[in-house]
């Protein structure tokens, strides 16, 4: 008799460190810089990053929820018609 466990995978990383992992010139890619701009971006702090040995790379998700926080939003403006 076989009993099927039903198992969900528990990750101890935080939501924003999981999914694909960056390289650092994968990043520099995305965001249309040099690579000098997320190395720049790590040695700050300013981006979530993971070391792996002595690689580092950063979580897709810290490289969006960057680009989101530097999101500006256009003002529109309405201009109204003065009654004659």
């Amino acid at each position: 008799m076989s009993r099927k466990i039903n198992q969900e995978s528990v990750s101890l990383l935080p939501e924003l460190a999981q999914g694909r992992l960056l390289t650092v010139e994968e990043a520099a890619e995305r965001l249309n810089t040099s690579v000098r701009f997320p190395r720049r971006l790590i040695e700050e702090r300013r981006i979530t990053f993971i070391h792996v040995g002595r690689n580092v790379r950063i979580p897709e998700a810290a490289l969006e929820a960057f680009i989101a926080a530097g999101l500006v939003e256009p003002i529109t403006v309405t201009r109204r018609r003065r009654a004659a």
